[in-house]
Parts: C-alpha cells; structure tokens; sequence
C-alpha cells in the first residue's frame, strides 16, 4: 500500500511540490539570453527595446493601424497610454493597500526586476474607467502571485501524502498496446501528408487537431496557433522519473505544419516542456511569435526563444503581420512550480484569441473560478473552447486545480462557448480517476445540463474537426 501510494505521488500532478527537490536541470542548459527580434516592417506588432520613448510612439502608431483611439493620461512622472474600450481587454487598477500590480514595471522601470522583461514586453492597456471589475492578479507579501478566488483552497503537504498514501488509485491504465490503440488510437494528422493546406481554412471557419493532453494546434483567420506543447515522453525534469505518457504524440515537431504563435498556460511539465520549446524554436526561429503570462520571459530566453511576450492577466498583444487577430491573457485558477524554491514566481493563466471571423479560448489547466463568467461576458460567445476535464481525483486534493467533467461544461457555459473540445485527458495517468472516465462524465453533464454532449466534444489523438463559426456547422 504504501509503495503503490507513493508512486502515485509521483505520477500525480501534485506530485510536483512532493518532488521539489528535483530540480530542473534542463533549464540550466539553454541558450544565452537574447533580445527579443523585432520586426523589420511596420506591419509587425513589434517591441522596441531602444527605449521607453521608442515604444509609447510605436504603441500609438499600432493603435492607429489598429483603428483604436489613443490618449494619454499623466500621473504624477509617468505616462499611461490608454485606450477605448472597442478595442478589447479590460485592465483595471490595483485595490489601495494591495501589492503592486504584476507589469507595473513596465512603466516605472525601476520597479523592474529584469530590465529584460520590460524592454521586451509591450501591451494594449484599456481605460479602466470604461469597463466594470475585473479580477486582476495579486501578489502575497513575498511577491508571489495568488489566487484571489474563494474557491482556492489548496490541502497542505501532509494532507496531500496522505491522501495518496491512503486513497486507492482506479485509473487502470492497461499496459497492452492493443488494448490501448482500440480505446485510445492515436491517427496520424492531416498536415504530415499534406503540410501546405495548414492555415488554409476558409474565412469564418476555424479547424482543431488534438496532438495529446494540453497541446492543440488550432488554424483561424489566417494564423496557425500551437497552445502548451508536449511532445516527450516524460512530464518531468529527469528521464526515468516522474509521469510518462501512455499514448504517443502523434507527430514530432519536425512534421509540424508553419506555426505562427504559441501559447503558454503555465510551468508544470506536463504543460511546459523545455526540450519541446526548445526544438520548435530551432525549428521555427525568430519567426514564431511565443505569448506566456508574466514572469516566464526569462526562463523562455534560457531556451533560445527571441520573439517573447509576456503578459499579465487582460494584457493583450498580437502576431507581428496579423494585428486583425488579438491575443489576450485571462485568467484561470491554478499555480506555478518547476524548482524547489520557485512556487508561483510566475503568472498562470488562460488565452482568448479574438479574430475578425473566429474566436477561440484555451483554457490551460485550472480549478473552476468565477473569472469563466468575465471571460464570458467580455469576449463570448466563443466559437470553439479547449477546456480540461481530466486527473480531477482525489476531488479533495484536486479540486482548486483541476475541474472535473461537471465543472468542466459549467466553464463552457460561462463562456457562451458554441463548441468545446476537451483536454487534458487521455496522455499521461496523473490522477486516480479511471483513464477513460472522463469522457463519460462529460456526456453525463452535458446531459443534465439539458445540453448537446456533441457540443463539448473528445477527438482521438492527431483528429481533427473543422468548424463553421457562422453556423456552428461541424466537419469531421
């Protein structure tokens, strides 16, 4: 008993504070820190790294490309460049008494930790007077980022062995290859014969290839759109320890079509691979545009990533030659830890992508968290959701990190989505839910939920389904 709850410590997704110890060495072994590449045309939402000057007169040559009305507002010495509310995310002031605000560097550099991190980060901030609360991101006294929700609640160390210690683990996942490929087939995906018609989908018509667990590649309104992409075999900072997959991706990065942006949700392994970075970024080169939440640039930049941007929650930016197309960090309900000295220095989040035709919400790994219902009212209806609905067992320990399959379609329904396609499932056993539960929960909820279960959909591994935003029409 106590050998069988022990590994599933370290299976677990939780497992990651338990085996803090481990640190990540691959980290350390990056490529130097460099610049972020700007752009050589004016059509690139690009960053300048020259000077503060240099990126309040781009910022507002952008926002006359972008059709936004700019005006500036002095406080004190500093400038704030504001915007009207068409133009998307709302940013709202910290309440008084709170700590800074993540991003507030940007504008007062010498609360900047990394001189790095703000010449290398340019958003699109909105008037807070024209928009009602949001939730924004906090820090504790030590300046690491909190979950400012009621419904975080996380069980303390001891609580968390001894549940896994003590609780049964049902995921059964067979070890049998047959048995697996009939349950969980994984089908080569279109574009490894056919890499050219990736990115072709037609205006208003938006096209999903499950590539395992978090890691989708999403084609819109032109761009070609990759969210936490894993493709190793191991969820963890070592080889031979920590959870491995039990289905195989269903390509390598090297038989990935273009990609035009990536998106990051957070640093658990399992959503942030260092050797899956960093071949797409040999791959790609300066040309693929990285988004992460606040904090991550550096560790990208250790990499060899060039063209990053970090954002805090309802900061906003875009690929450079595709401004039509807006990429917003939202929030989402969960934490960040890779090494053991590390708890939640970097932000987490989710992602909406709002284009001229399709919109799309990736909702990386979360607990379930009142921010679904601002999302929702600010940028729904959404035309296709990426939402978890696995490793939700021990519901006690899980609970403020992961939602379950119930929690799961009350998030598709926060975000007015028409169609979702369900993640985090099915790749790497990192709960005690039973590997193939998931799915049928979530046709059960959808059900009581008096909802179309083909609405919330599953696709087998490198499936893909073109959607009609216009009509909610579905192509398989």
């Amino acid at each position: 008993m106590l050998n069988r709850g022990l590994v599933g410590v370290i299976r677990c997704s939780c497992s990651r504070r338990l085996i803090s110890a481990l640190v990540d060495f691959k980290s350390r072994h990056g490529a130097p820190l460099t610049k972020t590449t700007v752009g050589k045309s004016a059509k690139r939402c690009s960053v300048s790294s020259d000077s503060m000057e240099e990126e309040r007169r781009g910022g507002a040559a952008e926002e006359r490309r972008r059709g936004g009305a700019m005006e500036e507002v002095e406080e004190g010495e500093q400038r704030k460049h504001l915007i009207g509310p068409e133009a998307g995310a709302p940013v709202v002031r910290p309440k008084a008494g709170s700590p800074p605000a993540p991003g507030s560097e940007e504008l007062n550099p010498a609360c900047s930790p990394r001189s790095s991190s703000r010449s290398s980060r340019r958003s699109f901030r909105l008037d807070y007077r024209h928009e009602e609360d949001v939730t924004h991101s906090q820090r504790d006294a030590r300046g690491r980022f909190i979950n400012p929700w009621p419904t975080w609640n996380f069980p303390s160390y001891a609580t968390i062995l001894r549940l896994f210690i003590t609780e049964k683990n049902h995921s059964n996942v067979p070890s049998s290859k047959e048995i697996l490929d009939k349950e969980l087939p994984v089908l080569e995906p279109f574009f490894v014969r056919s890499p050219e018609t990736a990115g072709s989908v037609s205006p208003g018509q938006l096209r999903v290839t499950w590539l395992g667990h978090a890691t989708v590649l999403v084609e819109l309104d032109g761009l070609v759109i990759l969210t936490d992409p894993m493709f190793s075999q191991r969820a963890s900072p070592l080889p031979l320890v920590g959870p491995k997959r039990y289905r195989e991706p269903p390509c390598t990065v090297e038989q990935l079509p273009h990609v035009d942006a990536v998106l990051i949700s957070h640093t658990h392994y399992d959503h942030l691979d260092w050797a899956s970075v960093a071949a797409l970024e040999r791959r790609f080169g300066p040309e693929l545009r990285w988004l992460v939440p606040l904090g991550l640039l550096d560790w990208m930049h250790g990499c060899g990533c060039q063209n990053v941007i970090q954002l805090d929650w309802w900061e906003q930016n875009c690929v450079p030659g595709h401004d039509e197309v807006t990429f917003v960090c939202t929030p989402a309900q969960h934490w960040c830890k890779r090494t053991p000295l590390d708890d939640n220095r970097t932000l987490w989040g989710s992602w909406t992508v709002l284009g001229p035709s399709c919109r799309f919400f990736f909702a990386g790994d979360t607990g379930y968290c009142s921010s679904f219902q601002e999302i929702g009212r600010r940028y729904g209806p959404f035309d296709l959701a990426a939402i978890p609905i696995g490793a939700y067992l021990p519901r006690s320990i899980m609970r403020s990190q992961h939602v379950d399959p119930e929690e799961a379609v009350k998030i598709h329904i926060d975000l007015q989505a028409k169609h979702s396609l369900a993640i985090h499932w099915g790749t790497f056993a990192l709960a005690y839910e039973y590997y193939l539960e998931p799915p049928v929960k979530l046709r059960e909820a959808m059900e009581q939920q008096g909802r179309d279960p083909q609405d919330f959909f599953t696709l087998h591994h490198g499936e893909s389904r073109l959607l009609n935003a216009h009509t909610q029409d579905v192509f398989d």
